[in-house]
This record gives structure tokens, sequence and C-alpha cells, in this order.
């Protein structure tokens, strides 16, 4: 056993801290003490067996391990590299780093394919790496993820050497998610060449080049062609013509999936969507400020250099293997068949009770790239856990069926779902309101189903992290608490887990366009299935 000494990350906020020293503990096997009379940051000295050599190439809020940078902060320094326009040739010059490195003085959310798509909810990667790790999951163990979103749980279960599972039943999600993962398996060159030829053709793009019109929008059903002739100008439909023509001619499926990624993300720039809002509302914009290749060779530019600067330095590393199934995570004993009672831990972080239209917000990605028709998107959004938007009639099945069963679900859920009824339905209020005690009802079911899929997946003992937030309504003038994490805690507890801690979030910050629809306070939930 050797003591090793270990520096913190300056810049992590307190719950980060919390869970930086947990994961050294975990990982070290004893715990860690602080340093006294040491100047330039704060740091612990540890007994471990492991070594310094191991510590650095886990551990997820720490800075360094002896003189050693931890791999972690490596990779997200490769984020500093990549800014000023710096072309991917010099890039290749810059990486991987040698002896020092540009070591970030901030939070870095965003390294490698974890940046290359915006997405609603998505959660830290750093908070998924420092789990994992305090779980104790090494060696070839099973991260899983039932409701993987934008794939932060799968992208770092592969990059921790694991095998990682996930399910979701948003089609786009679920192609962004394995969009990330086989991305990092192309090498740089491939990837810079192939960015190179597209870049260089639509530059060169003239007005005569769209001779072929729209050949591509013309494949898609009829219905999307009206729907997205509504929030597209007709001369920003033929340039995503030419750009989703040209991409067709990749040959290599990764990348050119990667590049469909980066033509989803754009949509909506370029669409009529108003940009800040994520209901369904138009914004009539002025169509010369409408430049899709501009906004398409801005984002794929920005896209490649992150994910080259993440090869070059990541290029030794030994990824993982997943599968993801595009399906509920209501039916997890049906996806996840083979790998029941064999989880190691599951880190998720589920839709919030009705906080957002989900399929809703990624409506034009899922018409356009073809994944899922708008005249199926509505059937599909009734589907989906968190869903919030339903007709008067399907209110009325929703609160039989929340009736028929609430003797399955905690009191403390059942308290608080009736007592919204009772106020609302006292009231005069409007559809949103009158609908929210059979939604929460249906949620509060819906995750019980989701946690009893949980708890056959996991190995006894194992832990399942929920990161979930809080939420409030005004139910008959009288603003009323829903606490999600606490409720969720019962629910975990009702079908066998073990609660262990509701970690509060209180100091998380939410960003870009979804900073309105921020929920004010999150937790982390730490649940056991019994040994």
């Amino acid at each position: 056993m050797v003591i090793v000494k270990c520096k913190i990350k300056p810049y992590i906020q307190p719950f980060e801290k919390i869970l930086a020293i947990r994961e050294l503990t975990s990982l070290s096997g004893s715990a860690p003490s602080l340093a006294k009379n040491e100047s330039g940051g704060e740091y612990y000295v540890v007994k471990t067996n492991g070594g310094e050599n191991f510590l650095a190439s886990k551990l997820s809020y720490w800075e360094l391990v002896q003189n050693a940078t931890t791999t972690q902060v490596l990779r997200e320094a490769t984020v500093n590299v990549v800014r000023n326009s710096i072309s991917p040739e010099q890039i290749a010059s810059q990486l991987p780093f040698n002896d020092s490195a540009p070591l970030p003085n901030r939070r870095i959310l965003r390294y490698g394919s974890h940046g290359i798509h915006e997405y609603r909810g998505k959660f830290f990667p750093q908070l998924v790496r420092a789990l994992i790790n305090i779980s104790k999951t090494t060696g070839k163990g099973i991260v899983a993820d039932p409701m993987c979103g934008s794939g932060t749980t799968i992208l770092e279960g592969v990059l921790s050497g694991q095998t990682a599972i996930g399910i979701d039943l948003n089609p786009l999600s679920t192609f962004m998610s394995r969009t990330k993962v086989e991305i990092l398996k192309i090498t740089p060159d491939e990837l810079n060449r192939e960015y190179r030829k597209i870049h260089d053709a639509l530059l060169r793009s003239k007005p005569s080049d769209k001779s072929s019109g729209l050949k591509y929008f013309n494949s898609l059903s009829e219905h999307d062609q009206r729907y997205l002739s509504l929030w597209f100008a007709a001369h920003v439909l033929l340039d995503l013509d030419e750009i989703k023509q040209r991409i067709d001619r990749v040959e290599n499926p990764n990348i050119r999936d990667f590049m469909l990624v980066a033509l989803s993300n754009i949509l909506r720039t370029v669409s009529y969507q108003k940009e800040s809002d994520l209901r369904v509302r138009k914004e009539m914009k002025v169509d010369t400020d409408l430049d899709a290749i501009r906004e398409f060779l801005e984002e794929l530019g920005r896209s490649v250099r992150i994910v080259l600067a993440f090869l070059y330095q990541n290029h030794k590393s030994r990824l993982g293997t997943y599968r993801i199934f595009e399906g509920s995570a209501l039916d997890i004993p049906v996806h996840w068949k083979k790998y029941l009672g064999k989880v190691d831990v599951i880190i998720t972080s589920p839709p919030y009770a009705t906080a957002l239209p989900y399929l809703d917000t990624d409506r034009l990605s899922l018409s356009y790239l073809g994944l899922l028709s708008r005249s199926d998107q509505a059937e599909q959004n009734l589907e989906m856990i968190g869903n919030r938007e339903i007709t008067d009639g399907v209110r009325k099945k929703l609160w039989t069926a929340y009736e028929e069963n609430k003797e399955t679900i905690p009191a403390s859920i059942v308290k608080i779902v009736d007592l919204i009824e009772r106020l609302n339905k006292n009231s005069d209020v409007g559809f949103r309101r009158k609908n929210l005690s059979a939604l929460l009802g249906k949620y509060f079911l819906d995750m019980k189903s989701v946690f009893e899929g949980m708890y056959l997946s996991l190995k006894p003992g194992s832990h399942a992290y929920v990161v979930v937030g809080n939420n409030h309504t005004i139910a008959g003038g009288k603003r009323v608490e829903i606490e999600t994490a606490a409720l969720l805690s019962d629910l975990a507890e009702s079908v066998g887990f073990t609660p262990l801690e509701n970690l509060p979030m209180e100091m998380l910050v939410s960003r870009d366009i979804f900073k309105k629809n921020a929920v004010a306070s999150e937790y982390i939930l730490d649940v056991q299935k019994p040994k």
C-alpha cells in the first residue's frame, strides 16, 4: 500500500466535492484526509493499493494524482485546444498532450462527442463517471440507463471500458447516443478527410448545383412534406436537400451519421421555430437571414474539431461495448432480458413530471431525418413518460386508471395527486392545470413500472442513481410543491429498493435555451437492491 497526494479540481460545486471524496474513497479503498500546509490548491492524501496511474485514469473530479494529470482533466482540456477556429491540421500538431496541458479553470461539460448536439435535460458526464467509480464498477461491468436520452451514461460507460446498455423511446435520442459512441471508433485522418470533402463541395455550391431540386425532400411522406413546408422557407429546403444529398454520399456510416447529427442540430435555427421557446411556436424570420449551408458548415466544423481533439488525445484508451434499444423504459424486462440480474449500476435522469413537451422539442429533426413521421409523433408522445400533451378524453381514461391503481403506490404520492385534483376541480382553471392530476398519476404509475424493471436488472447489492428535479404547480390558487425526489424515493422503496440518500444539487446551473424551463432544485437519489 502506498500513500498518494491528490489535488481536487478547484472550480467544482459543493455537491461535486462530496462526490469527489466518495469516488476517491471507493477507488483507493481508504478514506482520504486533507493535506496540511499545501499551496496552489486543495490536496488530499490517501492510502491505496491501486497506485497513482490507476487513480489518475479513473477519477472524475480530481486534477492531479501526485504529479500526473488525470485522464478526465486531459479529456476536458481538449476543448481549450479547439477554441479560436483552429484548423484540424493544427489540432494534430498539439495533441496528445505531453508533459503539460492547458488545465481548465472552469467546469467543462461538453468535451468530445458529448458536445455534438443540443439536448434538453442533458446531465453531466463527470457526474456519471464519478457515480461509476463510487459504485465500484470496474473491469467488465455493466452500466445501464433505462431512459438514456442523448447518451451521457452510455458514452461514459463505454469510455470507462464497461458494457453500457440503454433504452429510449425517442428515435432521435437513440440515434444521437449511437453516433456519439461510433464516431470515437473513427481515425482522425478519415474524419478530417470526409469533413474537408463536404466542406469544400458546399462552399463551391452554386444555384445551378441544386438542379436535382428537392430529391430527398420528395422522398419523405406527403404528410411530412406538408408539415415541413410550413416551418422552412423554400430556399432553405433547397439548401437542406443539397446538404442531405452530399451527406448520403459519405461511404463510412459512422461519419455519415455524425454529419446527420450536425444537420439535425441546425434545423431549429434555420426554421421558423422560435428558438428560445420549447413549445411549438412560429416566429417568421427574414428569409435572407436563413442560410442553412453556412449554419451547417459552422456546426459541422465545431463538432469535427471537438471530436478530432478528443480522438487525438484518447487514441490509446480502450473503449467498452454498448447496446441501445429503441423502446419504452416500461418494458425493461423485455429489452434487457439477457441482462436481468447482471447489471452493476444504473445511472439515469428520468423525465421530470410534465416539465417539457419531450418529443415535440425534436419534431423537426424527427420528421426531416425520417426518424419518425409527423403523423406518428402524436401517438408516440402519449407513450412518453412525463408527457403533458393529452386530450380531454385521454385525461379521463388516465384518471380512471389512476383511481383503479392508486392503492399500489405510496400514500405520499396519492396524497399530492388527490390534493391537486381536488383543488383544481373546484376552480376555474385552464386545460393544462385541469390535466395535471391525471398526468401526475400516470407519471408515478409509469415510474413504478420503471423501478420494478430496474430492480429486476440489478445484481443484489447494486445501486441505482436517479437524478431528478422537484417541481411545483398552482392548484386552486395555491402553490403546491411537488417533491418528486422524495416521492420517487418512496416509490423505489415500495418495489423493494432500500433508499440510502437524496443528495441535493442546488448549485446546479442550467444552460442555453432551456434556462427559462429549468427545474429549481435537483437531487441524486441513491437506492440499493438488497444483497
